[in-house]
């Protein structure tokens, strides 16, 4: 029986999101016993909420995780980029697509 791991070395590339940038959780997201304060369980983070990139750090010189400051909850969260979206490269792609509605193809 073999154990399912994950080969990718994210930081071999430059980071998916950079510090300031707004994001949204894609994934609902509990304390596993890493965050103070809060029980085995709780639920941090709400898939939908939307908060902004405070810092970038790695894990395992492998992994690069996004400290996110989520707003209306009043905490910051250690992210994965898998569970975050860039709400500013999505804005800016939408905002493109409606200049380029009128013109002629």
């Amino acid at each position: 029986m073999s154990l399912r791991r994950e080969e990718e070395i994210e930081i071999r590339r430059p980071p998916r999101f950079m510090p300031g940038e707004r994001v949204r959780a894609t994934r609902h997201i509990k304390n596993d016993g890493t965050y103070p304060g809060r029980e085995i369980g709780e639920n941090l983070v709400r898939k939908g909420d939307e908060g902004y990139v405070r810092d970038i750090g790695t894990f395992l010189q492998q992994f690069f995780i996004y400290a996110v400051e989520w707003i209306d909850r009043g905490t910051v969260v250690g992210m994965r980029a898998r569970e975050l979206m860039s709400l500013e490269k999505a804005e800016s792609c939408s905002a493109e697509s409606n200049s380029n509605e009128g013109t002629a193809r």
